[in-house]
């Protein structure tokens, strides 16, 4: 009974390393998807983390991207007016090629003449309301409100610009 005994201890004996072994590995792999899960959860926040940078530098580069866009188009817009003027002025001096120098000159003399005619009457006008209404008693203030309201500065302001833009894109 002892032998059968021995033997059968022995036996298991021989088949512990197994189920030891058996024990280790699921204990072994129980750590590994243990430390996978916080390696893949470490690597999410690190992609979050990078995936948010990696957005605001995207968004800079759009931003880059549109404001040389609409850079590009004012550049473009620019050379369309100066190409505009040039072909207008082209124009203009081959209308004048074999003109009388009076009609050159009359032709130099319109915008002036538009812009002193109208400020000139402009003046009229408002000097005239000015006497009437001194006259009637009119209070200065009250008359100076109602002679340079806001019509009437737009008015001068468009006058002046009319006159001085023409110059400005002309040189």
């Amino acid at each position: 009974m002892l032998t059968l005994l021995s033997s059968l201890i022995s036996f298991l004996m021989g088949g512990l390393p197994k189920v030891l072994d058996f024990f280790q590995d699921r204990a072994d792999k129980k750590h590994e998807i243990e430390l996978a899960r916080m390696q893949t959860e470490r690597e999410l926040q690190l992609l979050q983390a990078g995936y948010v940078a990696q957005q605001k530098i995207e968004e800079i580069k759009l931003d880059e991207i549109q404001t040389q866009t609409a850079s590009t188009e004012k550049v473009s817009l620019i050379d369309a007016q100066k190409s505009e003027m040039e072909a207008i002025y082209a124009h203009d001096i081959a209308i004048g090629q074999g003109a009388s120098q009076f009609m050159i000159n009359y032709r130099t003399g319109v915008r002036p003449t538009i812009t002193y005619g109208f400020f000139i009457l402009l003046m009229l006008v408002e000097a005239g309301l000015f006497f009437y209404g001194w006259n009637k008693g009119v209070d200065f203030k009250e008359l100076a409100n109602h002679l340079w309201d806001d019509e009437t500065q737009a008015l001068f302001a468009s006058i002046i610009a009319f006159h001085f833009g023409g110059r400005a894109f002309g040189k």
